[in-house]
């Protein structure tokens, strides 16, 4: 069907679930377009910062997978180099919590070597402790992010890349390889709120919310407004979902809405529960493109 979004899966995989290799092969072999993996370099045991899925008022007890996650990129690298055509994305990369110059670096090359197969989620990063251990205050998160973007976009497009920022910058430099992909991945940011959306459309590609929701037509507008503000068009805007509705018709009415990406979670770190929840998933995508079982 024309109008649905291409379905993917997010997955928290750390030390004690699926490897990549595995969990990929798995996912590539029921036809799911991509596999989006997040991350955490650590856990700061203060828990000064509450966790934003605590229930309101509350600073509810962070999972503990939070802190057992692989890192992202090597993982990526594992997935890209044992399958054929699914897409390698991030949900999200805590941008201003690394060396821009060196991400870059990292991404090119992985999108290099897989023929184009990258996607960035970009974040801003919610844990103020775990951010300020990289070098990066909490109040300055998002313009961190701005000047690591631009510099990352120089270094993928230009022969001779440079950026001179207030947070971040690079003298001219040549850096090869080029991403697959011309300008390189494209980079959906992640977050609510008309500060998210007035940086989305200044310099990123499109959004990526974390959704049940059967319908965001009321949370596209705005983004779609800031977009014409800039002179962008707003058609060009990117969505992925994360934590996507399971409901068919849900995904469907998404894709007549603009979502070209809806990511399917699987929470559970337990192989055979994971695998029980890939051919559930695969189920709601045979029905929702109309497929016999």
């Amino acid at each position: 069907m024309s109008d649905l979004p291409a379905i993917g899966i997010t997955m928290f995989v750390t030390d004690r679930s699926m490897s990549p290799i595995e969990l990929a092969r798995e996912v590539e072999a029921r036809n799911f377009a991509s596999l989006f993996l997040p991350e955490h370099s650590h856990i700061p045991v203060s828990r000064e910062t509450v966790w934003p899925g605590s229930r309101p008022g509350e600073n509810d007890p962070l999972p503990d997978y939070y802190s057992h996650m692989l890192d992202q990129i090597v993982s990526l690298s594992m997935i890209g180099a044992v399958t054929t055509n699914l897409e390698l994305g991030t949900a999200v990369t805590l941008i201003p919590q690394h060396d821009p110059i060196w991400l870059a670096k990292q991404f090119a090359t992985l999108d290099h070597l897989t023929g184009g197969r990258v996607i960035i989620g970009a974040g801003f990063g919610w844990n103020r402790e775990q951010g300020e251990d990289h070098g990066s205050p909490y109040l300055e998160r998002r313009d961190q992010t701005e000047d690591c973007i631009a510099i990352m976009r120089s270094l993928w497009r230009d022969e001779v890349a440079a950026h001179k920022g207030q947070h971040a910058s690079v003298s001219p430099s040549w850096a090869w390889p080029k991403p697959a992909r011309s300008g390189g991945p494209p980079i959906v940011i992640g977050g609510m709120g008309p500060r998210t959306y007035r940086a989305i459309a200044r310099y990123a590609d499109g959004w990526m919310p974390i959704s049940g929701r059967s319908s965001l037509a009321d949370r596209l507008e705005p983004i779609k407004r800031e977009f014409e503000a800039v002179g962008r068009d707003p058609s060009s805007l990117e969505v992925v979902v994360a934590g996507a509705t399971t409901d068919p018709d849900g995904l469907i009415n998404l894709g007549r809405e603009g979502v070209q990406r809806a990511l399917l979670t699987v929470w559970s770190e337990d192989r055979d529960e994971t695998l029980r929840l890939l051919d559930q998933y695969a189920e709601v995508k045979r029905r929702a493109e109309g497929l016999p079982g």
